[in-house]
């Protein structure tokens, strides 16, 4: 298997790109190209010491700006190295593609590049959010910010099948985040998306409000981009929130409370960690495309080439295409 990554995508590229992708050469059996200067990828290996064998390198040496506007990927960003990286993975020279930098121009490359498959009418970045009971896929995090119902029950496919095959639930629950409970809250939006939910032969349990999604009682929740996305940021901000507090309280309680306690603080930790799943799977495209954080070191690097492995030992791109095809032409309009 042949990953490709984006050696210059991301705050702390290239070396925790590289450190994390060797890491993956050795535990994960696979191989990886990395895109980007291939000047700067070898100095820095050599300077930390680090072994490129099992690591192929595509060479340019353009770097698409964070701060450029998204649609430039597919024209003066071509030649990026997360271009570069789309391209190559659209042409058939590597399974999956890795990237930590832009996420509005990966949305927009991978769409125009990579293209989506058939009959999905947006694609849509997926994080894994912890929960108390294991985890759950919030679909869509911030791409589409307007929908129409029929894509929403697209999220609830993608999200599926990306759950099982990839996490191993078998019937993952499926719910739509809404402001009530009932099946007549909402807009519009969201009250023709519950009724065709309950039609698409998912799991579909109904609507959530955000108060309960850390329960873990659902592992697909399924949403527009804008509502996604604030949800998102509320979560990864209660999360260091919650972290600081934890160090504060235990600071005060001594050595003997703080060592008691010490093992139930690291794995709370862990769980709420980021870097623990490595990236968000951007659904709906003909291949594997893993989002990475921005801040990324090379656990999360590490992490996010072993999320794409897995799409593509799972074949989710296929799942995905084949229950979409089996779906009517109403359903994919």
């Amino acid at each position: 298997m042949r990953i490709i990554v984006d050696a210059f995508g991301g705050d702390n590229a290239p070396l925790e790109v590289i450190k994390g992708c060797a890491r993956a050469v050795k535990e994960l059996d696979t191989e990886i190209v990395l895109t980007g200067s291939k000047e700067k990828i070898v100095a820095c290996a050599r300077e930390n010491g680090i072994s490129l064998r099992g690591i192929k390198v595509a060479h340019t040496d353009e770097v698409f700006d964070i701060h450029d506007e998204p649609k430039n990927i597919i024209k003066s960003g071509r030649n990026s190295s997360m271009g570069l990286g789309l391209q190559l993975l659209a042409d058939g020279h590597g399974d999956a593609f890795v990237s930590a930098g832009s996420t509005g121009a990966l949305v927009m490359g991978s769409s125009f590049i990579v293209k989506r498959i058939k009959g999905i009418r947006r694609i849509a970045p997926s994080p894994i959010m912890p929960a108390e009971n294991g985890s759950f896929l919030l679909v869509d995090a911030g791409a589409n910010t307007e929908c129409r119902p029929e894509m929403l029950v697209q999220f609830g496919v993608m999200g599926s099948a990306y759950m099982e095959k990839v996490m191993g639930i078998e019937s993952p629950k499926v719910a739509l985040l809404n402001i009530g409970a009932e099946e007549t809250k909402g807009r519009d939006l969201e009250i023709e998306a519950y009724k065709q939910l309950e039609r698409s032969g998912l799991d579909f349990v109904g609507n959530i409000e955000a108060r309960d999604m850390p329960l873990g009682d659902v592992q697909v929740v399924v949403t527009d981009g804008f509502t996604g996305n604030v949800a998102l940021k509320l979560y990864e901000g209660m999360g260091s929130f919650f972290g600081r507090k934890l160090k504060w309280i235990f600071s005060g309680t001594g050595k003997a409370g703080a060592l008691f306690s010490l093992g139930k603080i690291k794995e709370f930790r862990k769980q709420m960690d980021y870097k623990e799943v490595g990236g968000s799977p951007l659904l709906g495209l003909r291949r594997p495309v893993i989002k990475a954080h921005g801040s990324s070191d090379s656990t999360a690097f590490f992490n996010a080439v072993r999320q794409a492995v897995r799409c593509v030992e799972a074949d989710v791109c296929g799942e995905i295409a084949s229950y979409i095809a089996g779906m009517s032409g109403s359903e994919k309009e």
